[in-house]
């Protein structure tokens, strides 16, 4: 059998499973960052004497990085092979955090800030179909989640290790942490990652079958005589192709999402422990309730990925939205009762999570071959605004006397909205080359875009639609 069929159907093997952990790992490096730069928030405010607003731009400049990193490798990715592009983004990012522990000015500092972000973008558009790629059809929406899960434990680990480093060493030595934990990661990463093997079978490089072989060999998959017949079709992912013909939908429907959803991710784990406090609890008590998102975040990936190992993985992701939503105006009208407020900030981490885990899910399946790295690319690059307008719009509001529970109720709305863009997303059906593939089901898929699970040992089933977690 080709390479793609052996790892769609037959079981994972340690390897893969090995890579999935490694790709935790690197997800994690976002999370580390992201917690690093807000409990480093008030020792760099102290040493360059910053005010709010100052503040508030250093805290966006990484994430403004990585939409960029997203927009610009994932691209890149798809064009030169993702195992390249993940090596240089972990490259830069290790750069950029080196770089941010030797700032001497908050200007430099919030230009290595972008560039630390350039890094994860690129390392999150590539790793999120490297992890999709190597699972096989029956746990794939498992292993996405797993991986999502590391955002949550890096940001666990990076909260903990900078409330140790800053008073003993100061807030450089988290940033330096950082970039010796990156530096390890990268070498792991030149050691062990295969390429994409979509990449080596849609285009193809030179030698691109003896690799797929070596491949084959290092997962156990017996039986493997190469990568199939020669696909045609273009050898350039390009933005317009996301927005040509049948891809357009999907395209627009997700980057809807994207935004929606970390637009409200954001909102939540930015704001949390201020508005709690604005809603009448302690500082100390809106730092536990900051805390019981993050603890509910690394639960709610994995809670996703169990659930789409039987059920739907796109209306699962609906589903998750929906009940968000209804979590955060739970959460903020139960601040009179911190247990209760804090189960459901439990909750609320959980679902939003979960909604992320899905889009990792949903959107590598949604596009062929030649353009997954640039369909996740952009995706999180689109989703990175929502993350930055989050904190933006929230703070204007708050100034113009929105109350802690209007906010959220209004966040809930928004949430909402993301299960709705969502409705008629369908995973790529057809060849890689077929860009019209997507209107070309077969009968059973048409079982499964209504909601008949598919055998993923049938041999007429369509991979695609396995692929999406039916």
């Amino acid at each position: 059998m080709d390479i793609r069929t052996a790892i769609d159907t037959t079981r994972m093997g340690p390897f893969q499973w090995y890579l999935i952990g490694l790709a935790t790992l690197l997800n994690a490096l976002d999370g580390y960052d992201i917690l690093a730069m807000a409990f480093s928030a008030t020792a760099v405010t102290d040493e360059y004497g910053l005010s709010g607003s100052q503040l508030g731009l250093l805290l966006s400049a990484g994430l403004v990085g990585m939409a960029l990193g997203s927009l610009i490798l994932g691209p890149l990715a798809d064009r030169s092979g993702r195992r390249r592009v993940l090596i240089i983004s972990l490259a830069v990012n290790a750069a950029g955090l080196l770089l941010s522990a030797l700032a001497q000015s908050p200007v430099q500092l919030g230009i290595w800030r972008v560039v630390t972000g350039i890094g994860i973008g690129g390392i999150l558009a590539t790793v999120t179909v490297i992890t999709s790629e190597y699972s096989n059809n029956k746990h794939r929406g498992l292993a996405v989640s797993i991986y999502s899960a590391g955002y949550g434990l890096g940001a666990t680990i990076g909260g903990a290790l900078a409330t140790q480093l800053i008073p003993a060493f100061g807030w450089r030595s988290v940033f330096g942490a950082g970039a010796a934990v990156t530096v390890l990661t990268l070498v792991m990463v030149i050691a062990s990652v295969p390429e994409s093997v979509d990449y080596l079978r849609v285009k193809r490089p030179a030698g691109a079958e003896e690799k797929v072989l070596r491949i084959a060999r290092r997962l156990g998959k017996d039986g493997v005589t190469g990568f199939g017949p020669q696909q045609s079709g273009a050898t350039q992912a390009r933005l317009t192709d996301l927005l040509a013909g049948s891809h357009r939908s999907t395209t627009l429907k997700l980057w809807a999402a994207f935004f929606i959803i970390m637009f409200g991710f954001y909102f939540a784990n930015t704001w949390t422990p201020k508005l709690l406090v604005e809603s009448g609890m302690s500082e100390n008590q809106g730092i536990i309730g900051g805390l019981m998102l993050t603890m509910g975040g690394t639960l709610g990936s994995l809670l996703y990925g169990l659930i789409t190992v039987r059920y739907d993985a796109r209306r699962t992701l609906m589903v998750f939205s929906v009940i968000s939503a209804v979590t955060l105006v739970v959460f903020i009208t139960t601040t009179s009762v911190p247990a209760l407020a804090f189960l459901s900030g439990v909750l609320v981490g959980m679902l939003l999570n979960g909604c992320v885990a899905g889009l990792y899910t949903v959107t590598p399946a949604s596009y062929p071959s030649a353009l997954r790295s640039s369909g996740v690319g952009w995706g999180i690059g689109i989703g990175r605004f929502g993350a930055i307008f989050a904190p933006i719009i929230v703070g204007a509001l708050l100034d113009a006397g929105w109350s802690p529970v209007a906010l959220y109720s209004g966040a809930a709305v928004i949430v909402v909205l993301a299960g709705l863009a969502l409705i008629g997303i369908r995973p790529h059906l057809g060849s890689d080359s077929d860009s019209e593939g997507a209107e070309s089901a077969d009968g059973d898929a048409v079982l499964a875009a209504a909601g008949t699970p598919l055998d993923e040992n049938d041999p007429d089933a369509d991979p695609e639609y396995v692929r999406m977690g039916s």
